[in-house]
Parts: structure tokens; C-alpha cells; sequence
């Protein structure tokens, strides 16, 4: 059987596995990546957030993604009803990237392989990983090609950027429950020919249709929208039908997006993610690291999800190239905690989303523009700023803000 040496084996193509290939390609190391799928290939997580863009900047693939004009974000609209809470990302607390894309995921990521392709760097398609064996740190990886055929691929470490995938967690047997609620989503797109003229036609929309379950909509610059609820795993269940069924009787709960989408013929038959919350028993062993969602992935409703992957995967390839040198690393401080203090802020929000808590500062009529600024810079991504009180006391503050509002509702 055939065997390749590498530096770094990287498995999954997406925005995780690119962001650590093009920063371990330029440190000189020979790096690998294997990918199950065929590109361009559909994936979720459409709607990025501004701190993803200093990640690609970093790692210099952001001129590639900037010339394919995707649908600008320069901020995102939740509704409840009547009342409607606007972010807009320029005004947020801590200073960053006031703007990020909404992008055809299939696009998006083809985009970055081609720009890493053209690089030099080596990416295998349909390939998939079977097994893996550590000796140490060194690991010996089997992968199966679309033919069938086994190879292995030997490396002083693995970066897993698997996403939904959770090929180490898998094999490694690392999942664990995660502490979020159990929700599920279904979601299309289709060819927005109603589209209204102007921002409204290209604004990511959260129309709130009831305390946990909700619509999300995501214009791209190409004609395309995405659409797809969330909500808690028995509710969606609970609607009858084929999946093209399901999500057609679910858009009748939004009285604002109804008429807009109705008879809209969906691109594909409605895909449905069961359970989406994930969550593993650590980030990291010896010769390998979880990045993106094969670590932890909380919720969709604040877009997290490219921004873990991308921060986490610059982080991780930063201490392997440390570590490759034969530098000292701490995974431990550099890599788990750092994380884990990003997911605990975000995880909060879920959370307390769902509790309504956070709903209740949001369509609040007595909007505090300093609280707001705060709240948006996180929902900007920066969850690692710990000048901001929203980050540094997110257990704490949402619940005594919220809990504040309701009292002055109540004594008005």
C-alpha cells in the first residue's frame, strides 16, 4: 500500500482547513489535505462574521474571495413581530472589520481551494479517512480514494477541519453531549425573483416566529437566497410531509416573508440537520487538533460557526508550525483556553437567546446605544475582547440587562 510523508496531514477543504493550509504552506512545511467531497460541493454556514476577515487577510487569501463580489454584510436585522432590532457592524464597541459577506458556501469554498491550489499546495479530493494510529505523535492515516483504493499518509500532526464530518471525534471516540438545546434546522435556496430593490433585498433577516424557533434569510449577490428555519428537534418533526412539504408549510408562520418566497420552486429538496449543537471531550492530544466544527459548534442564529473554524485553525496552525521548529507549545493556554473562553461568550448568547432573555434587550423600546454597541461587537465575532463588558461578563450581564428591561417595561 502506498505511503506518503508530510509535515501536516489536514483533513476537510472548507474555510478551516484553508485558512491552517495557506498558513503552514507559507512557514514551509509540506502539508496535505484530504477532502470526502468533490468541489464545489454545498455546505451550510452561509453567513460569515467580520472577525473571519482578519484570518483571511492574515493568511493572505482574502484578494481571492474579494474578486468575486459577494453580497456585502454590513450588519444583520433580527424581527419579532412589529418590533425590529438593526446591528449595524460600523458601530460596534471593538475596533475590527466593520463588514463581511453573505456567500454560496459551494462558491465560497472553491474559491479558497483554487487560490491554495495555485499556491502549490496539495489537495486531494474524494478522498476519505478510515483510520488513523498515533505512535507518539507521528500518526499513520488510511484513506480510501473514490475507486476504492487504500493509501496512508504519514505525519507529524493532524489538523481535523472535518466540520460536520467529525472524522477524529468519530475515530477517536471524542464526542461528548453538548449543553445547548436540542434544535434542529431546514433549509433551501431559491431564485429570489421577488426580491425587493435596495438593502432590503440584501439584508440577513432573523424573523423571530416564536421564542425558539426562527427564519433565517440570506440573500447572495448571485440572484439566490437562502432560507431555513430553526427550531427545538420535535417541533420540526411535528410538521407532516415530504422535507419540500415541511419547509413550504413552515414559511406560513412568517407573516413578513410569506409572500416573498411563496411558490418559489426550492433549488433542491429541503436538507434537514438534526440536533445541531455538537461538543467533544477535548480540543486536542498528542499529534492532533479539533479546529472548526469538528470541535464545537453551538447554534446558527449568530453565524459562529466560519468564525470558530477560522480563528480556531489559525491558532492551531500557528503552534504547530511553533512546535515543528521545536519550539515549546502550550496547547493547553494557547489553543483549549483561548477557544473555550471564545465558545463560553457565544454559548452564553445561545442560551440565553432561547431563555429570551437576549431577545428582550434586543426589541427593548428603550434602546441603550453603549449596551447595543457592546452586544453588536460580539455579534461581530470579536468574543476575545475582554475590554468588553459583554465579553468579559457575558454570564452575568445579559440576565441583569434583560431582567432590568422587563422591570422598567413593567413600571411604565
Amino acid at each position: 500500500m502506498e505511503n506518503e510523508n508530510v509535515d501536516v496531514l489536514i483533513i476537510g477543504a472548507g474555510p478551516s482547513g484553508a485558512v491552517s493550509a495557506a498558513y503552514l504552506h507559507k512557514q514551509g512545511l509540506k502539508v496535505k489535505v484530504v477532502e470526502k467531497s468533490k468541489f464545489p460541493r454545498f455546505v451550510i454556514g452561509e453567513s460569515l462574521l467580520p472577525r473571519c476577515m482578519d484570518h483571511f487577510e492574515e493568511v493572505g487569501l482574502l484578494e481571492a474571495l474579494k474578486a468575486k463580489n459577494f453580497e456585502v454584510k454590513g450588519g444583520a436585522r433580527f424581527m419579532r413581530g412589529e418590533k425590529i432590532c438593526n446591528f449595524d457592524f460600523s458601530k460596534k464597541y471593538t475596533e475590527g472589520w466593520d463588514w463581511t459577506w453573505q456567500v454560496p458556501r459551494a462558491d465560497f469554498d472553491k474559491t479558497l481551494t483554487d487560490e491554495l491550489t495555485k499556491w502549490g499546495v496539495d489537495i486531494a479530493f474524494e478522498q476519505e479517512v478510515v483510520a488513523v494510529e498515533f505512535v507518539g505523535s507521528d500518526s499513520t492515516t488510511t484513506i480510501k480514494d473514490a475507486e476504492g483504493n487504500l493509501s496512508t499518509v504519514s505525519a507529524k500532526h493532524i489538523v481535523d477541519s472535518s466540520g460536520h464530518g467529525r472524522v477524529l471525534p468519530r475515530l477517536l471516540d471524542l464526542d461528548k453531549p453538548s449543553e445547548i438545546p436540542k434544535h434542529s434546522s431546514i433549509f433551501t435556496h431559491v431564485k429570489d425573483t421577488k426580491r425587493p430593490e435596495g438593502r432590503e433585498g440584501t439584508i440577513i433577516t432573523f424573523d423571530i416566529v416564536s421564542l425558539e424557533t426562527w427564519l433565517w434569510v440570506i440573500p447572495f449577490s448571485n440572484g439566490y437566497t437562502s432560507i431555513g428555519y430553526v427550531g427545538p428537534t420535535e417541533y420540526l418533526e411535528s410538521f407532516e410531509g415530504n422535507k419540500t412539504q415541511k419547509l413550504q408549510e413552515m414559511m406560513k408562520l412568517s407573516d413578513y416573508y410569506y409572500n416573498r418566497f411563496e411558490g418559489l420552486e426550492y433549488e433542491f429538496e429541503p436538507k434537514i440537520i438534526k440536533n445541531i449543537a455538537k461538543s467533544v471531550k477535548k480540543l486536542y492530544g498528542d499529534g492532533f487538533v479539533l479546529t472548526g466544527n469538528s470541535a464545537e459548534f453551538l447554534d446558527p442564529v449568530f453565524s459562529s460557526g466560519v468564525t470558530f473554524a477560522t480563528e480556531s485553525s489559525l491558532v492551531a496552525a500557528k503552534l504547530i508550525a511553533k512546535q515543528l521548529k521545536g519550539e515549546t507549545v502550550d496547547w493547553e493556554s494557547d489553543y483549549a483556553k483561548h477557544m473555550k473562553k471564545g465558545v463560553e461568550v457565544f454559548s452564553t448568547y445561545v442560551k440565553e437567546w432561547y431563555t429570551g432573555n437576549l431577545q428582550t434587550i434586543f426589541f427593548d423600546s428603550n434602546e441603550n446605544p453603549v449596551i447595543k454597541s457592546q452586544i453588536c461587537a460580539v455579534l461581530a465575532g470579536y468574543v476575545w475582547d475582554q475590554s468588553n463588558p459583554f465579553v468579559k461578563n457575558h454570564h452575568r450581564l445579559v440576565k441583569t440587562v434583560a431582567h432590568i428591561a422587563e422591570m422598567e417595561k413593567e413600571g411604565s
